[in-house]
């Protein structure tokens, strides 16, 4: 007999609501047209009605963990992947597109994307991508064009190069237009035409050069941007970094990277996180007595053992982040924005104090975060304190009884309609 959706007996504690699964009735629903099978044998297996297996399969039922199993069986598939959060980073790309296609004044149906990810992932990504690739050229094409008409050193370049030209124009036209010139003064301008013509082929080689780094498509629109290109590609020598402004952030970053490593060597953390039972990188601190920023900061570079998966995120005392790893699933903003409700900001007013919290993106996917930030003395005590925060996020299980925080990606683009830190308004519908 099929099983009723459970819920609390009265007078008994209400069970844990589960973690919103964005799109898993979506997958269940390709995965049984996948074997050809019909509701009512999926539904009989499952022991559930074909009715309730519908409104799953429409993503307006939830679906407990005993509930996933026994669909999963029934389709003949592993549960974590009917529960996996993949389309949580394409859906986010996804919002960016529909943004940009809005400024042009174009309709897209946003209540759509999620099922448009869930059920044609190829064309999703293809869109998303060429949507960002497009992006990513106008944006280009705006900077190179303020380059051009900003750039001293461009401006002084090409003055440089008009003023080699008219002179050895000016000398060509006196020599071609005056046949009878005296000897003396025939030479005196042959020297001149060989010493502009020198001239303007050493500029003119020096422009090019200047001009060749505008074309290298792999240079990313801001150095933040190819830091961040650098530090998703595992910190590969900084030498590769295309600008002088990227090597120097690159740089920094190692520099930074080497004295936390010098205070926290990698096998002495690599052992202790192999050997604790648990993720409290605060019970982790104590045992192997450091402090917990420098765990932090460390966890999320080094990534030993169960923290593979672990994200990063470090900003100072204005917002600017200064080192940012994703986890998988958690989309980050552009350089330069960011989640008011972010714990590491909340940190940020609370020197000292750590912060954890489960949070959750608007796609379902949750973490765990842990934030605190630290006072800082580089000019000593008679200059200003400087402040230093570091989160530290985890891909979350279940079990977990905290109840999770909504954040979302930059303002523009987010679709919680009610956020009590919105600074500008979204363009997005609801999620």
């Amino acid at each position: 007999m099929p099983r009723p959706p459970q819920n609390p007996t009265p007078g008994r504690a209400a069970a844990r609501p589960q973690a919103k699964r964005p799109l898993i009735g979506t997958r269940i629903r390709e995965r049984r047209l996948s074997l050809g099978c019909r509701q009512t044998e999926v539904a009989r297996r499952a022991e559930i009605s074909a009715a309730y297996l519908n409104l799953i399969e429409h993503n307006r039922r939830p679906v407990g963990e005993a509930l996933l199993a026994r669909l999963a069986e029934a389709l003949e598939i592993d549960a974590t992947e009917l529960a996996s959060d993949r389309e949580e980073a394409l859906i986010s790309g996804l919002r960016e597109a529909a943004a940009l296609a809005q400024d042009h004044s174009l309709i897209i149906e946003l209540d759509q994307i999620a099922e448009f990810a869930a059920r044609f992932p190829g064309w999703a990504t293809a869109l998303s991508a060429s949507v960002r690739r497009a992006d990513a050229l106008e944006r280009r094409l705006i900077a190179l064009s303020d380059r051009m008409t900003r750039d001293p050193y461009l401006l002084a370049t090409l003055h440089e190069v008009q003023s080699a030209v008219t002179a050895v124009r000016s000398t060509a036209s006196i020599l071609s237009e005056t046949p009878d010139i005296e000897t003396e003064w025939r030479e005196r301008f042959h020297a001149n035409l060989d010493s502009d013509s020198q001239r303007l082929a050493r500029t003119a080689q020096s422009l090019v050069a200047y001009l060749d780094t505008f074309e290298d498509d792999a240079v990313p629109m801001s150095p933040q941007e190819e830091v961040e290109a650098w530090i998703a590609a595992g910190q590969p020598q900084p030498d590769g970094l295309a600008s002088d402004a990227a090597r120097a952030l690159a740089q920094d970053l190692l520099t930074a990277q080497a004295r936390d490593r010098a205070m926290l060597p990698d096998a002495e953390l690599a052992s202790a996180a192999g050997s604790f039972d648990g993720f409290d990188p605060a019970a982790l601190a104590v045992r192997i007595g450091r402090p917990l920023d420098l765990v932090l900061r460390r966890l999320g570079v080094l990534r030993p053992g169960p923290w593979a998966n672990a994200g990063l995120i470090i900003c100072d005392g204005s917002g600017a982040t200064l080192f940012r790893h994703a986890p998988g699933g958690f989309e980050l903003p552009r350089p330069g924005e960011g989640c008011a409700l972010w714990p590491l900001f909340e940190a940020l007013a609370q020197p000292q104090l750590p912060v954890v919290r489960l949070i959750e993106t608007p796609g379902g996917g949750r973490f765990l975060a842990w934030a605190v930030a630290e006072r800082l003395l580089p000019m000593g005590f008679d200059g200003p304190p400087l402040s230093r925060a570091q989160m530290l996020l985890l891909p979350a299980g279940g079990g977990h009884d905290r109840t999770p925080l909504a954040v979302g990606p930059a303002c523009r683009i987010c679709p919680r309609p009610a956020c009590p830190a919105r600074h500008e308004p979204s363009i997005l519908g609801p999620a």
